[in-house]
């Protein structure tokens, strides 16, 4: 058994014995709060049961929707979102087959007793799957739990391919060495790729037997014009004998899963990719949403704000606000209110100050900048200065989540690419964030950005508001 498979079936087993007890909790719960005392029968129908057999069954459909929709599938497993939206999708269809039984032979099962075990038990598996995710994840970075991949393809193919193995380090995928046609770029047996030597075992038709010298438990084709359709075809016919997967990558990069969808056509396998939605009723979704979440921070936050600009006038002179000219959406410039952290005119010290810019890109930024004020350190330390940026959300300048609010000089810089980023309001709050802030490079943050304005939807939005309070909470590259 490959190592791969063997850390995977361990994993498995611990999920099955993590969902068994959160579902059975999750009933004996329901079964104990609603009817610990009395009578537990409800309709003359299912007099001569007891909710004990019931919720027997009901646990025992519950543990059987989880393996009949696969949440446990190693193809999920530790990957998150679709892990959560099998585990959601498992829950919700349970409970609906339940209450058409019900319905349908008239059995009045106590609603007090289903609503105490259907929020209980899928918070209960959902906070098992981020628990065990977290726990995999603290694996990995000690080198464990991996998944040894053979990349095959092109040189430029397989840097790119490797690159986003390494960036994504938390995703188990460890490079053992690669198969490339002959170029010159190879130094020796080796392939420099950011600073980290690859081994190359030979070209596209040394694959099977790269993947015994390798250890390898997986072929991930870079680029499937390396080997073609009847390549690959034999590719598996080959792989066959060996205990190992094979994987293609489909040649686009940044686009999330539910804007593709497979079509076989004529056997050809072809992958359709749904253009990005940028408005109707999605954007209009979203308004409402912002709109929503922004009055309610802002009146939630009203003490806090009373207090910050108490402290922001103490500690210098100036106005309690400050408004910084940001473009927004399609282009359209608008004042970013935030609290201000920094001397009055500090603006135009920016050219002095050039010289010891510590940004990426066209940002401007220094860990020790001069200008910020004691209180201002506090300030931006919890990203509490751009708190009144809810404002501008109210006022339909900015989005709760987007990509990260530019400055003119930056937008008048943009290439045709990263001109995409004005196709949506900019942020309060986004990937940008969560990834590392004023720690990222240049071409991470635009790639970041243009991987939302992509792909955004509301489930998304959710996730980086929950990961924006960690952040913040850590101090995360904020200076």
């Amino acid at each position: 058994m490959s190592t791969r498979r063997a850390w995977q079936r361990i994993y498995v087993r611990r999920l099955i014995v993590t969902d068994s007890l959160v579902v059975m909790l999750a009933v004996t719960l329901a079964h104990v709060v609603r009817f610990g005392q009395g009578d537990l029968l409800v309709n003359a129908v299912v007099a001569e049961w007891n909710y004990v057999v019931i919720s027997i069954c009901l646990a025992a459909m519950w543990i059987a929707f989880l393996a009949a929709f696969r949440t446990r599938s190693r193809r999920v497993i530790g990957s998150g979102y679709d892990e959560y939206q099998r585990i959601v999708s498992a829950t919700f269809r349970m409970f609906g087959l339940v209450a058409i039984i019900a319905l349908v032979f008239r059995l009045e099962i106590a609603r007090g007793y289903l609503a105490i075990a259907f929020p209980a038990g899928l918070l209960g598996l959902l906070l098992g799957r981020w628990v065990w995710r977290k726990v995999v994840a603290a694996e990995r970075r000690r080198g464990q739990f991996q998944t040894s991949v053979l990349v095959v393809g092109g040189a430029r193919s397989v840097r790119l391919m490797v690159e986003t193995f390494e960036r994504n380090s938390t995703d188990g995928y460890r490079v053992a060495g690669v198969c490339v046609p002959r170029y010159a770029g190879i130094q020796g047996d080796h392939l420099e790729v950011g600073g980290k030597r690859i081994p190359v075992y030979g070209d596209e038709y040394s694959i099977v037997d790269a993947l015994g010298v390798s250890g390898a438990d997986t072929v991930a084709v870079a680029a499937t014009e390396t080997l073609g359709p009847d390549g690959i075809r034999d590719l598996l016919w080959e792989m066959d004998p060996h205990d190992a997967d094979l994987v293609v990558a489909t040649g686009v990069v940044d686009v999330s899963a539910p804007r593709l969808d497979m079509r076989p056509v004529a056997g050809l396998p072809l992958i359709h990719v749904e253009k990005p939605s940028y408005h109707g009723a999605k954007r209009s979704g979203k308004r409402v949403f912002d709109l929503a979440f922004a009055l309610t921070a802002l009146l939630l936050l009203a003490p806090v704000f009373a207090l910050v600009a108490v402290a922001v006038k103490l500690d210098s002179r100036g106005p309690v606000f400050y408004r910084s000219e940001r473009i927004g959406l399609d282009g359209k410039p608008f004042g970013m209110i935030k609290f201000r952290s920094m001397v009055t005119g500090a603006d135009r010290q920016v050219a002095a100050l050039m010289t010891s810019n510590e940004g990426a890109g066209l940002l401007f930024k220094m860990r020790e900048d001069p200008r910020v004020t004691k209180i201002g350190k506090v300030l931006r330390r919890f990203s509490i200065d751009e708190l009144p940026q809810f404002l501008n959300v109210v006022r339909g300048e900015m989005s709760v989540v987007g990509p990260r609010p530019p400055l003119r000089r930056e937008v008048e810089n943009y290439d045709g690419r990263v001109q995409r980023r004005l196709l949506v309001r900019p942020g309060v709050t986004g990937l940008w964030q969560v990834s590392g802030r004023s720690d990222l490079s240049w071409d991470e943050s635009v790639r970041l950005d243009l991987s939302y304005v992509e792909n955004w939807s509301m489930v998304t939005d959710v996730l980086i508001i929950a990961r924006t309070v960690k952040a913040v909470l850590a101090s995360d590259g904020a200076y």
